[in-house]
Order: C-alpha cells, then structure tokens, then sequence
C-alpha cells in the first residue's frame, strides 16, 4: 500500500483524486465496473461510494481493495447503523439522552462498516431543525455534545467522519432539495454563533475528518449560489480552521439540476472548495468525462484542483493511521441493542397511566402508506420508493394481538379511504380504548413530513366525543401537532425493535426513559 503524491500526479489524476464514483447503483455494468477498476488502476480516483444497503456489498468493496494500491476512500451513508445494529429514525440516539448510547452507536456503526471495507462513514448528522427526524435536535450544546460522542466512538471503531449537511442552517424554507432549491435566511453571523456549534465542538476534539454540503441558497452571504456551489459559505468554516475534505450532496437533486447543467455544477461545486463531488444517477463514465470538462472550460483553476486533491489525500492518509483491530464486546452490543428500548418517551394528563390493560377489549387503527394495496386475503402488495422492513402492517398486526389479544385491528392509509373512516368509526365504539398507531418518515422527493388532512380530521370527528385515548407514533413527533388533545401519547423511532418497545410501554410492562429531540405539544 503507497500513499500518493501530489506532485507525482497528472492533470486527469487530480481531477481523478476529485471524483466520487458510485460503484452500485442502477446503471452499473461490467463495462462501468471496469471503468472505475481501470481509474483506480491508474491511481485517477479519490472515492468510491458504495451504498450500504444494496446487494454484494462487500463483494464490490473487496474488488476496488484488490486492485488499488493506495488507501483510496470507500464512504456510504449509513446515518442509523449497519445491519444487524441499527437504530430506528427519528433519532434514537438523542431520545435516550445519553452521551453514553451516543458513542457506543458510533463505535459500532465503525466497527461493523470497517470489517465491511469501508473507511469513511457519512455521520454525525448536526442539522439543527425541529421538523426533521433525522435532526440530533435544536440545542447546540446537546447536539454538539451527542455529535462529539458519536464521532469519537467512529473514530475508535476505525472510520474517518463526515458531518452534514453543512452549514446546517437553521432558518431555512423547509422545502425538500430533492425537489427544488432551498434557502436560508442566515447571516455569517447566525452561522457562526449557532448552526456551525456543533462542527466547531468536532474540530476542536479532531473529530471532523470531512463535511457534506447542503444546497441550500442563504442569499445574505451569497444571493447566487447555494452552499454546496458557493465559495463564500464554504469559506465560513475554512476561515475558523476546518481543513478536512468537503464533499458535495448528491448533485443529481433537482436542487441543483433545476438551475445549472451537468457540467457547471461539478466545476462549480470543485471551484467554490469542495474537495471531491458526488454525482450521483446515470454512467460514470459519462459523470467523469463531464467533470473533466468543466477543468476544460475553465470552471476549475489549477490552483483549486491541486488543493482539492491534497485534502482527498491527506484524508486517505488519515484513513491509514486510525485504529483497525477494534471490536464490540458483549457489554457494547447490548448497551447499542438497548437504544431502540430507552429512546422510547411518553406523556399522559394528569391521573392517566401509561400503559393499558393487556386483556381489555382495545381498537387498535394502524396508518399504513398510502402506496400499500391489500387484497381481499390481506395479503399487501408494496410499490414504494423506501425500504419497507421497519413497517409491515400484517407483522405490526401479529405483534399487536400477541400483546393485546382481545383487541381488535385495522388498517387505515395515509390518505384515508372513505371505506377505512367507516370501519373505524363504526368498530370502534364499543371498545375500552381507541388507539392510533401513526408514523411520519424523511423519503426523498416527497417533500415536507406531515400527516395528511384527510386523517387529522378522522381523528377529529373521534375527538369530538372523545373516543382517542392513545396515539402511539413513530418517527418526527412535529407531525403530531396537527392532531386535537389525546390523553396519552408514546413516541419511538422508526425499527422493528422501538415498535416493539413502544408495545411493552404500552401494556405497562417497561417503562418510558426517552426524551424528546425538541419541545411539542398537541393541541
């Protein structure tokens, strides 16, 4: 293994050593495969990104280990663990409360993607914005100090960090850059003294290997650009001392493509001081021979390009020296294991408990996507753009009437159906308790997390005589303002195991130790 040399590198090198290819996706071939093998071959890439969650992982990575000689970067998104340790969304780690959980998901999350082949790790998540379940939360400190443990234990378990998305802005729009340009309305100023809180607690322990940039516009420091193609916001963090690597979001968001074409933004992105891009979507082949245009039109000066490529490699040095031989013990997979359990929180009005009787006559109504479709047998039929594993209505059924067999289940669609209010409203009247199973959840290119209209008026036509007594809710608990008072509420986070924890809640069989993220409240 050699480590690479700034000035032993060709022009197409650099420009190499600034590419991250995506080696899994939809359109890889054997001819794109060789490709990328041929670019690492001649020492002319600086990233691959294999996603976590798709076939032959590990496969794939022992491929692009074979035939590079030098510590070239394998990085993935894996913001809630890697099979089998994984935390359910919206956040557990921060729903524990404790630094402790904090740094045992970080150091296991490392552990397991080491032993997989990879050697950077998109994580911590530092985004401070209340409406979103992937946020550690609104409080600096707090999240600043769950990031600092988190990236501490990645760093233990032998994995470089990657913070995101910055600036992390904290008054922006909302609006989901999947679909359409962002913005924001900080000042350098707001950025300084909040949103970039938590990068500055990650570089003061030489925690912060690299970071992702957002698109998201903030026209008081940059009316043109948005983040991740504006030198201005990027020279924020350079100007307080940051000199890891940056890398780009996925430059395949309409954030980006709905303004600028293919080749402006990659030489863009590299112009304004990201280190590397993430293309994303389509051939890499055809990624790279755009890049390597935007050197040829001028959009990259050489000056920009040699110091990108000096940061990817020092990042691939800081890659070698971190530890390789560490490992979980049995008190560190049990304490990950009990996240799911202890993040889960709840709330009642005075004089009522948190759980319910076991053997009561209950009515449980279970929201469900609106892109499931059941058949007469109740067999479901799944057509989603998101992994389904963490919500499957005939497996949230079985583990309902295991728990509370005397009580009766329904399922109801997002957007309900006229024959779905009927049933409920109709079936439920004569039950002990009325419980709501809801959930909200972050998928790309659905926009903003909300419950629809539809089914907040369902429940209040219930509450008109008060018939709710439970909303059991996993994911962001913001959605959940929409809804008329309930006098019981439990919240956990989007797994199998957090649902399953919220149930023991529920029967009175373990209590509820979470917190909440930020502060909410129903109606």
């Amino acid at each position: 293994m050699k480590e690479l040399k700034l000035e032993e590198l060709s022009i197409r090198q650099k420009l190499g050593m600034t590419f991250t290819a995506f080696i899994n996706g939809s359109s890889r071939t054997p001819e794109e495969d060789a490709f990328i093998l041929d670019l690492i071959k001649n020492h002319s890439l600086g990233c691959v990104w294999v996603q976590v969650d798709r076939d032959g992982v590990e496969e794939l990575i022992a491929k692009v280990k074979e035939v590079a000689d030098y510590p070239i970067l394998i990085m993935t998104d894996a913001e809630n663990g890697i099979e089998p340790y994984v935390i359910g969304e919206h956040n557990a780690v921060a729903c524990t409360g404790n630094i402790k959980h904090a740094y045992i998901f970080g150091k296991t999350l490392a552990v397991n993607a080491r032993k997989l082949g990879y050697n950077v790790v998109c994580n911590p998540v530092v985004d401070m914005r209340r409406g979103s379940q992937r946020s550690l939360g609104t409080d600096k400190e707090k999240v600043g100090e769950l990031a600092s443990a988190i990236a501490q234990g990645m760093h233990d378990g032998g994995i470089l960090t990657v913070a995101k998305h910055y600036p992390s802005s904290v008054k922006t729009n909302g609006v989901d850059s999947h679909m359409a340009e962002n913005f924001s309305y900080d000042t350098k100023e707001d950025l300084l003294a909040e949103a970039l809180y938590p990068y500055k607690r990650l570089m003061e322990k030489d925690l912060l290997d690299g970071i992702m940039t957002g698109h998201t516009k903030l026209p008081n420091i940059d009316s043109n650009r948005p983040a991740s193609l504006s030198k201005p916001v990027i020279d924020v963090i350079r100007e307080i001392g940051f000199d890891g690597f940056a890398i780009t979001d996925a430059l395949s968001m309409m954030g980006i493509r709905a303004n600028y074409n293919d080749v402006e933004a990659k030489g863009f992105a590299i112009a304004a001081g990201n280190d590397t891009i993430l293309p994303w979507g389509g051939s890499n082949r055809q990624l790279f021979d755009e890049f390597c245009q935007a050197y040829d039109q001028g959009l990259i000066s050489d000056e920009r390009l040699d110091e990108a490529a000096r940061r990817m490699l020092d990042a691939q040095h800081k890659s070698t020296v971190l530890p390789k031989d560490a490992e979980l013990s049995a008190e560190d997979i049990a304490m990950f294991e009990s996240i799911n359990k202890d993040s889960v929180c709840a709330k009642t009005d005075e004089g009522v408990s948190t759980g319910i009787d076991p053997n009561g006559n209950h009515y449980f109504a279970v929201m469900i996507r609106s892109d499931y479709g059941m058949d007469a047998d109740g067999k479901v039929d799944v057509d989603t753009f998101s992994s389904d594993a963490w919500r499957k209505p005939l497996d949230l059924k079985a583990k309902i009437l295991k728990k509370f067999p005397n009580s009766q289940v329904s399922f109801v669609n997002e957007f309900p159906a006229p024959f779905q209010n009927y049933t409920i409203l109709n079936n439920s009247k004569n039950c002990d308790e009325v419980i709501f199973l809801t959930f909200s959840e972050f998928v790309a290119y659905t926009g903003a997390e909300k419950l629809t209209h539809r089914f907040v008026k369902l429940i209040e036509a219930m509450q008109l005589t008060d018939r709710v007594t439970t909303i059991l809710h996993q994911g962001n608990p913001v959605v959940l303002e929409d809804l008329p008072h309930v006098p019981r509420w439990i919240l956990g986070n989007m797994s199998p195991a957090s649902f399953d924890a919220c149930l023991d809640v529920l029967a009175g069989e373990y209590p509820a130790k979470g917190v909440t993220c930020y502060d909410f409240e129903l109606k």
